[in-house]
């Protein structure tokens, strides 16, 4: 049987996000939501949302731009749209309910200025698939693969948009070629490690629609750091 519980956690002291134990979020979610942040006016769109952590990161930021949330799951767009009634004054954020290669007539073409993504770290044939579909859709490429991400994204970006994704460093190869393949060029690169020493274990890559060559690579990110506290911010549990 699923758990549906739904628990409430703070962002702020005034910000609060619903989640479950099938969509929460992790590190990974909040590094990516930091290192993509929109500009105060910008419109962007998460795709894969899960419970929208990145979104209300955004708006907890100031960002008052647009955003949008897809997933493809009810039950993530359910608890997203449960967060926007409980937060007063979110009139920029909008859930969206589809299937991420399938957004036309939903969200405009060309429309945004940033696209992120945090996606499955596991092709279809690697790993034990879990007998939870939520956690199959999370962990592995049976909903969508890298390559309908950038379609998607490239879809939905203005011309030098940005598109950023996380990925583990294993799969960082691959991540570029298909962004390059789909218009993407590869432009900030920032690997994140426990702490100084430590082999990296995630990778955090942006790219611009029509960008021309030239990749950025930003120093290390530490887990274990003051910089890494400042991305956490205020945050608590109810």
């Amino acid at each position: 049987m699923r758990n549906t519980e739904i628990r409430i956690e703070y962002l702020s002291p005034t910000l609060r996000l619903a989640v479950s134990a099938e969509h929460t979020f992790g590190t990974d979610a909040l590094l990516l939501a930091s290192f993509a942040c929109p500009k105060k006016h910008e419109s962007a769109a998460d795709l894969g949302a899960g419970c929208g952590i990145i979104p209300f990161y955004w708006i907890r930021s100031g960002c008052e731009g647009r955003i949008f949330g897809v997933d493809i799951q009810e039950s993530a767009f359910d608890l997203m749209r449960k967060s926007v009634g409980m937060n007063e004054g979110i009139e920029n954020f909008t859930p969206v309910c589809a299937d991420l290669r399938d957004l036309r007539g939903m969200i405009g073409a060309g429309s945004l200025d940033l696209v992120v993504m945090n996606p499955p770290y596991k092709p279809v044939g690697t790993g034990i698939l879990s007998d939870s579909e939520t956690d199959r859709i999370a962990r592995h490429e049976t909903a969508c693969t890298l390559s309908d991400v950038c379609e998607s994204a490239f879809y939905l970006l203005r011309y030098g948009g940005r598109f950023a994704l996380c990925i583990r460093p294993e799969r960082l190869c691959g991540a570029m070629y298909e962004m390059r393949a789909h218009k993407l060029e590869p432009k900030r690169l920032r690997l994140v490690s426990q702490r100084a020493g430590g082999a990296p274990w995630l990778a955090l890559i942006e790219g611009r629609s029509g960008g021309r060559e030239g990749l950025t690579v930003l120093p290390e990110l530490y887990i274990e750091s003051d910089e890494m506290r400042a991305i956490v911010g205020e945050y608590r549990k109810e």
